[in-house]
């Protein structure tokens, strides 16, 4: 009588049927496996990605100083710093310190200057706010490239983006380099004798003002 050894018994080929039920356990629970990444995945990644042109923005206020400095500038833009309070899906709200450019124009010569913004008929601009405000225009301080902080160098007279060489003058016009559109104007209005502004946030890369999304 033949003995076999358990090494012999694995080296058995097996069965049509074993093979069949092997693949089908396999494919199950590659497949239950998807099934569960992607339900994980839709809730996540929604709550990373703001729906694109929704919701609405609140306001910020500028301090009495910053106004009175922006008030007075002529050839200079004016870093305005402000308090922003903003409320993620998974954490509690929180307020969190952020600054504009401003800058002191005359709105014929400004809207003269800008067309990548007045490009609308009859010179309309292409956001739905008021581009010029007390004789003064708030400009985002994300680069419209790559979403960058860009800063004013005061020896050339025009806003240098250091990440990838983009350049803007005074106005904010695209002189130079990958950005795709001059400088992103923001909301400001004047409230009850105080300035205000909104923090809006655009979609880079493109001519368009897409709006990703508000200060909520």
């Amino acid at each position: 009588m033949a003995i076999h050894s358990s090494q012999d018994a694995q080296e058995q080929p097996e069965t049509p049927e074993e093979v069949s039920r092997r693949a089908f356990m396999v494919n199950a629970v590659v497949t239950m496996s998807g099934i569960i990444g992607v339900g994980l995945a839709i809730p996540i990644v929604g709550g990373l990605i703001p729906e694109s042109g929704s919701g609405a923005g609140s306001w910020s206020p500028l301090t009495h100083a910053e106004l009175t400095e922006l008030e007075a500038a002529t050839q200079k833009p004016v870093k305005l710093s402000f308090s922003m309070t903003t409320k993620d899906a998974y954490l509690p709200e929180q307020t969190m310190q952020d600054y504009v450019w401003g800058i002191k124009v005359n709105p014929a010569r400004f809207q003269a200057a800008r067309p990548d913004i007045f490009n609308g008929p009859g010179g309309k601009a292409d956001v739905s706010y008021d581009v010029v405000n007390m004789s003064f225009v708030v400009f985002s301080p994300l680069c419209p490239h790559l979403g960058c902080r860009y800063d004013w160098d005061a020896s050339t007279n025009k806003f240098l983006c250091p990440c990838h060489g983009s350049v803007y003058n005074f106005d904010g016009a695209h002189l130079a380099g990958p950005a795709p559109r001059g400088l992103d104007p923001l909301p400001l209005r004047e409230q009850s004798g105080i300035a205000q502004i909104m923090w809006i946030r655009y979609q880079s890369t493109t001519p368009d003002r897409i709006v990703i999304s508000y200060q909520a």
